[in-house]
């Protein structure tokens, strides 16, 4: 078990390397305001000296210069055997030696991920990145957690000062930190491999590299898995893309399960596609209802009377601020798990106070996106490029002989941004900037397609002059009958199918628009 223990130990000598410097003038004044030696090494120990703050060369420690353009300056016993030595236990070799104890270590590594992100990044340019006596100190001073502190983020700073300010951190809190730093040293050694096992014969990078080495924090313990009587854990990434679920604050509200957050992430993904504003009801990692209107309440209406039944106990995302009357409006209506939305009026908040159990999540805009998916298997991992794609209207070729009205253009890249979200085989069915009936997982994709008029149906709206969106392409024309029958007039799909020929006739058949996009958006 990790020590809880109050074991504080005094703090002689800090020693300071970093490549992020930011905040190191203020820790290290404070160091020495605390009576402790600072030992520091090159723009490191010149940012801390013009500060006026006395500082010692690593030179000088280790009797020996730094050489190789400060490649080498680390590496020596007087380094290594302070951040080791063990008091009562090697005090008799240290002495012998003339090593003094080093009761701190602040060292960040060299920027290899910032270098690598570059696109013009030369394979010199990222080896020169590769860092080696920090991570060899980062290790020593970790291992020895019982005896030295170790900082390897500025913002460990302020609370290690405080602590200072007791006494010195305590055994726990050391304990910590290293664990900190032997994380931060994998991520950084998981950096340099798969940069350099991504890299082929040629030196050419490929997107895909040969041993995947991914990172993540733990942002917190969940209530539960998809199942009670599973455990489960949320984990971010380092630096979450800007504008993604993952950069949530929340506002109020029970602890989050896992299929909150996996049903936040589809009905997040699904709204931000959208300009105006906009509002997605998920239940079971599918979209129920999804509107774009003049305002939030409008489509908030709109997407809950797609599928009321649906929405209860849904997830409800909005793209814009979330309002009070919008807010007084989904209370009054039905039962919520999360509300998600960029920033929530001060109205919202006092309205859904009345709630405590509602969780809301407030995420900032942004137009993040993870550059790639992944999936486990059993024994494995899956990984593809994110489906970001959204076709453009000088994207899409008219297939059949009749052309979409504007109207039902509209109609259809709105139904085409929705169906990408929606579970394979995937149909959505919408008019005037709204669904109206939403077909999902269906093994039959004519199935999909009767389940979508089934449950427009159900809450009682007309697919008469409505459009259709096809995750794929339709394999047979029974899908373009069975269309037809609920009233559909427009239809957007990939191509690609054998039959293509027969989809067309069938379209023409029926008066309807057929309009092929270039992509097929599976989602299993």
């Amino acid at each position: 078990m990790p020590p809880s223990g109050s074991k504080r130990r005094p703090v002689p000598r800090a020693l300071i390397s970093v490549s992020d410097k930011t905040g190191i003038e203020g820790l290290a004044g404070a160091l020495h305001g605390a009576g402790v030696e600072i030992v520091s090494t090159g723009g490191t120990a010149r940012l801390i000296g013009e500060a006026g703050i006395p500082v010692t060369q690593v030179s000088e420690l280790t009797g020996f210069p730094e050489i190789m353009d400060g490649r080498v300056k680390t590496l020596h016993p007087a380094v290594h055997g302070g951040l080791l030595g063990r008091p009562g236990t090697d005090d008799e070799v240290m002495a012998e030696h003339g090593i003094g104890a080093i009761g701190l270590l602040v060292v960040n590594l060299y920027p290899f991920e910032d270098t690598v992100a570059r696109a013009d990044c030369t394979l010199d340019e990222a080896v020169e990145q590769i860092d080696i006596g920090g991570p060899a100190m980062l290790r020593a001073a970790a291992k020895n957690y019982r005896h030295v502190s170790v900082l390897t983020n500025p913002s460990q700073y302020d609370d290690y000062l405080k602590a200072l300010k007791r006494g010195g951190p305590d055994e726990s809190m050391r304990f910590r930190l290293a664990a900190a730093a032997f994380s931060h040293v994998a991520r950084y050694d998981a950096a340099i491999g798969n940069y350099l096992s991504s890299l082929d014969e040629s030196g050419a990078r490929g997107e895909y590299p040969g041993q995947a080495n991914a990172c993540f924090v733990k942002a917190a313990e969940l209530r539960y898995g998809e199942n009670p009587h599973q455990s489960a854990a949320f984990y971010r990434t380092l630096q979450p893309p800007p504008g993604t679920l993952a950069t949530y604050r929340q506002h109020q509200g029970k602890p989050l399960s896992f299929n909150n957050l996996a049903d936040g992430d589809t009905a997040w993904e699904c709204v931000r596609r959208f300009d105006t504003p906009a509002c997605v009801i998920v239940k079971h990692a599918n979209p129920c209802g999804v509107a774009a209107a003049g305002d939030p309440l409008a489509a908030y209406e709109g997407a809950f009377a797609c599928d009321p039944s649906s929405a209860f106990g849904g997830i409800i995302a909005f793209n814009g601020p979330l309002d009070g009357e919008t807010a007084g409006a989904i209370l009054d209506r039905q039962f919520v798990e999360v509300i998600i939305a960029p920033s929530f009026a001060p109205e919202a908040l006092k309205a859904l106070r009345a709630r405590p159990n509602v969780r809301l999540l407030e995420v900032p805009a942004g137009e993040g996106h993870d550059r790639h998916d992944f999936r486990r298997i059993g024994g494995g991992l899956l990984v593809q490029s994110a489906d970001t794609d959204i076709a453009g209207k000088d994207e899409l070729k008219v297939a059949g002989r009749r052309k979409p009205d504007e109207s039902e253009l509209a109609d259809l890249m709105f139904a085409w941004r929705v169906v990408k979200f929606v579970k394979s085989n995937a149909i959505v069915c919408a008019r005037g900037g709204r669904t109206l009936g939403i077909g999902t997982g269906q093994t039959s994709r004519v199935m999909s397609v009767r389940l979508a008029g089934w449950k427009a149906a159900e809450a009682g709206l007309s697919l008469d002059g409505a459009v259709l969106a096809s995750d794929a392409f339709f394999p047979f024309r029974d899908g373009i009958d069975s269309a037809a029958e609920l009233g559909v007039r427009a239809v957007i799909q990939p191509a690609g199918s054998i039959r293509d020929g027969e989809i067309v006739q069938a379209a023409d058949e029926h008066g309807m628009a057929l309009l092929f996009a270039p992509h097929r958006h599976f989602r299993h």
